[in-house]
């Protein structure tokens, strides 16, 4: 059905709702919306499913654009992908390498491969200059620079972090704001790398050594996506870019959007929308405020090209993908398909590769002919020593816009403006990496649409609450729920006992226990007073069953009272000290194996 046809339509009973993008968010608010009765109006601009997680078919060999892993934390998530694709939906063991200085460091960490790739020396001084990190840390922490080395030291965030990061982002480290780090890599430090590294604790529920994969890629699960939604009947239209989003009172009313040439006009009830935040503000100009626009162009994005080379080889190596943190090369990522699945290609006597570009729209990459990207990935190909030119017998080029949302120094307060006149439209809601600024990972872009669907039921739901630290906790009936146990919520359920307060409660129950023992059997009085009571002599000097040995008692009481309590308030304090360590160390532990894919 064209767009025309839905022209001035209302849904029986129903409002109408318009979401923009076919992403992931968009695909998962439109299934929530159709699964409770609402048929949505998506439009799309491009010509099929999927985002920056669509799949590219070239000549029957199937690229990933960017790579992408199907695992999450949220359960309701899992089954619907599983649900989704079945027994196409493959379990995949995860093996990926850093590339550095001519040699490929296994990762995670493996303690003998990174000593022997270092070397002793190098080793021994980066552990040196992490001490030092630990003992005079930088004061403050407002650049992603300062906050790695605090919590790494100076010497191995040069190592591994600075080319690598640089390159993903195209500014220096000291530009990048700290609580980006935090977002994404929360609560990683070189202990639990090590402790993970030569303990080897990270446990298999995390995901991280294995995840799950379309048999063809990850566009094979949107196109099932697509499938469910238009059986329910909502409607999916290709090649429609949002041009104009109309307003009245307060509220979005309509929808325009330019359809292979023509230009289309549709009311709208409700608008979700997964477009970039800086698009959606220029498509709403006529009620937006001067500084809400110009907050919007402050905000950044970065782009990458993704050269698709395929090489008469069967087997290439064995990582699904590998980052390259050399200087020497361009390239950021490589991605090895086959390793993926090995239905992505269709000869098993070939290979297929995507060799990752970082970029910003309009720079010298990205106005590069297709040819010479192709020339380009080719040759760094061949330096890297992971196939011979010759090899290469065809090769195509993806250029993806606005890929990732950038963390300079003003992304924060631009956000927070565009954010706040946002959030005064009622009926309209912004989901996904995109349509929020925030690097979501792909499972809290989907939780992002699905929670905008159920806003559009009159639940109530703040889509800002999810990200991709924590896990949204839902008490509906699919029965969302997080598994992960805050450490804040541990600290404040074991608060630490003082030790003074305590010992001298002890120290007064026991000496008044004493001193009120003895006193009652001086003034009841008689011929023999408290035969038993004063064997306290043997232990307390002085003591007797008298008024003045009272106050010996209690003082002696009171002493070793005092003591007992401050030494079990002590050890109970190191007891639970140690125990929310632990639980900190085996979050930072989950985190620790995604460090580089956080980037």
């Amino acid at each position: 059905m064209k767009v025309e046809n839905l022209l001035h339509s209302k849904f029986k009973g129903k409002d109408a709702v318009v979401i923009i993008g076919a992403g992931p968010a968009g695909l998962s608010a439109a299934y929530d919306l159709v699964r409770s009765g609402i048929q949505p109006i998506v439009l799309e601009k491009s010509d099929t499913v999927g985002g920056i997680a669509r799949t590219e078919n070239y000549n029957g060999y199937h690229f990933d654009i960017g790579g992408h892993r199907f695992f999450s934390k949220i359960e309701y998530i899992n089954r619907l992908w599983q649900e989704m694709l079945g027994e196409n939906l493959l379990n995949v063991q995860r093996l990926s390498r850093i590339y550095y200085k001519g040699r490929f460091f296994n990762y995670p960490l493996v303690p003998s491969n990174a000593l022997a790739n270092l070397g002793t020396f190098e080793s021994v001084l980066i552990l040196m200059s992490y001490l030092r990190a630990q003992l005079r840390p930088n004061r403050e922490e407002n650049t992603f620079e300062q906050w790695v080395s605090n919590r790494f030291g100076s010497r191995l965030y040069r190592t591994f972090f600075k080319t690598y990061t640089e390159k993903v982002w195209g500014i220096a480290c000291n530009q990048i704001r700290a609580d980006w780090a935090a977002q994404r890599i929360k609560g990683l430090s070189l202990m639990a790398a090590l402790s993970n590294a030569i303990l080897r604790t990270q446990k298999a529920r995390t995901l991280v050594n294995q995840f799950a994969y379309p048999l063809k890629g990850p566009g094979m699960m949107w196109r099932s996506f697509q499938q469910a939604i238009e059986a329910g009947g909502g409607q999916i239209h290709f090649d429609s870019e949002v041009l104009q989003i109309g307003s009245e009172n307060g509220r979005v009313v309509s929808v325009s959007c330019s359809q292979n040439g023509q230009l289309f006009d549709m009311p709208a009830d409700h608008v979700i929308s997964s477009m970039p935040i800086d698009k959606l503000v220029k498509a709403l100009h006529r009620s937006v405020p001067s500084e809400v626009a110009d907050a919007a162009d402050g905000l950044s994005y970065r782009s990458f090209i993704i050269v698709n080379l395929i090489v008469k080889r069967r087997d290439l190596f064995k990582d699904q993908w590998i980052y390259v943190h050399s200087p020497k090369v361009l390239v950021g990522r490589i991605q090895n398909f086959k390793n993926w699945s090995a239905a992505m290609v269709p000869d098993p006597e070939m290979s297929s590769v995507g060799m990752e570009y970082f970029c910003n729209e309009g720079d010298g990459i990205w106005i590069m002919p297709d040819e010479q990207l192709i020339a380009l990935a080719t040759s760094e190909l061949d330096e890297l020593g992971l196939a011979q030119s010759q090899e290469v017998v065809n090769g195509f080029v993806v250029r993806q816009s606005q890929a990732y949302p950038v963390y300079d120094e003003d992304y924060r307060d631009n956000l927070q403006i565009v954010k706040d006149f946002l959030n005064g439209i009622p009926n309209l809601q912004t989901i996904g990496r995109n349509g929020m600024h925030r690097y979501n990972n792909m499972d809290h872009s989907m939780l992002t649409g699905m929670l905008a669907a159920k806003n559009v039921m009159e639940e109530q739901h703040d889509i800002w609450n999810v990200n991709e630290d924590e896990e949204y906790l839902e008490e509906d009936r699919e029965g969302w729920a997080a598994d992960s146990l805050s450490t804040e919520i541990l600290e404040r359920a074991f608060c630490r006992m003082d030790k003074l307060a305590f010992a001298v409660a002890v120290g007064s129950v026991s000496g008044l226990m004493v001193l009120i023992a003895t006193l009652w059997l001086v003034i009841e009085g008689g011929t023999v007073v408290g035969p038993h009571l004063s064997l306290l002599s043997n232990y307390f000097v002085g003591y007797s069953v008298t008024v003045k040995g009272a106050f010996i008692a209690f003082a002696y009481s009171f002493s070793w009272g005092f003591l007992f309590g401050w030494l079990f308030a002590y050890l109970r304090n190191l007891f639970v000290a140690y125990y929310i360590y632990r639980a900190k160390r085996k979050a930072e532990m989950f985190s620790l194996s995604d460090l580089f894919d956080r980037l």
